[in-house]
């Protein structure tokens, strides 16, 4: 399982066969109570939903696991949890900088804020986007946990990579710049709305930021994310 979407899948499959049935994403693993089919009857009614497969485990083993994993979870640090998205936006800043230096021959003194936000912009839809387009259908599913609109209307987590693709682009092309920082407004403060509303209802779900390659738990640093380039599009647009 890599997203919600599957543990969802798994869980309403599986519950026609159980009392009762809890699956978990971290660890990767379902607690079945009271099962009324073996274990081959449940694995071929999640292959008939996609590759799932279950192992039988001692439930001492079992609590154990989630014992360990919790304090792994509890003991992590917030850097190596984070480090990931940190590296990337730091590739971002490092190469966007150098851009800017670059165009400004060298002189600090012609260093152009508003110039260096229109290439880190395009620098960051695009990479981000390449990371949901890795696995859209993973990304639609995560993105469902907590986006207002795609929560009501499934396909539009299938059309976000391209939003942000299409303002990528836009931005390096310097298309129309009060309609794509007009949109790219709209767009990340919305989109702040529903992890805002995650992160106050301490929903323990993943990130969608950067697709499902990356296992980032929901936190401030996704608030940040969008709400400062909300931020910078509205800065351009005065």
């Amino acid at each position: 399982m890599h997203c919600g979407g599957c543990v969802s899948k798994v869980e309403k499959t599986l519950s026609n066969f159980a009392a009762q049935v809890k699956a978990t994403l971290d660890p990767a693993q379902v607690v079945i109570s009271e099962p009324r089919a073996n274990i081959n009857e449940l694995n071929q009614a999640l292959a008939a939903i996609g590759d799932y497969r279950l192992t039988a485990i001692p439930s001492a083993t079992l609590t154990n696991a989630s014992i360990n994993n919790n304090a792994i979870d509890e003991t992590a640090s917030w850097l190596s949890t984070y480090y990931p998205l940190l590296l990337i936006i730091g590739y971002i800043l490092l190469t966007t900088m150098t851009i800017e230096f670059v165009q400004s021959t060298g002189d600090l003194s012609q260093f152009s804020m508003h110039r260096w936000m229109i290439i880190f912009m395009a620098g960051f839809f695009l990479v981000f986007s390449f990371f949901k387009l890795l696995n859209i259908q993973a990304f639609a599913s995560s993105y469902a946990m907590y986006d207002l609109l795609a929560q009501r209307v499934p396909s539009y987590g299938l059309i976000y990579p391209f939003i942000e693709l299409a303002l990528g682009l836009a931005y390096l092309l310097r298309w129309q710049p009060t309609i794509t920082n007009s949109i790219t407004l709209v767009v990340m403060t919305f989109s702040s709305i529903g992890v805002i509303r995650a992160v106050l209802n301490k929903q323990k779900i993943r990130c969608a930021c950067l697709g499902s390659v990356f296992n980032l738990p929901m936190s401030t640093i996704t608030i940040i994310e969008d709400l400062t380039m909300a931020a910078m599009a509205a800065w351009m647009l005065i």
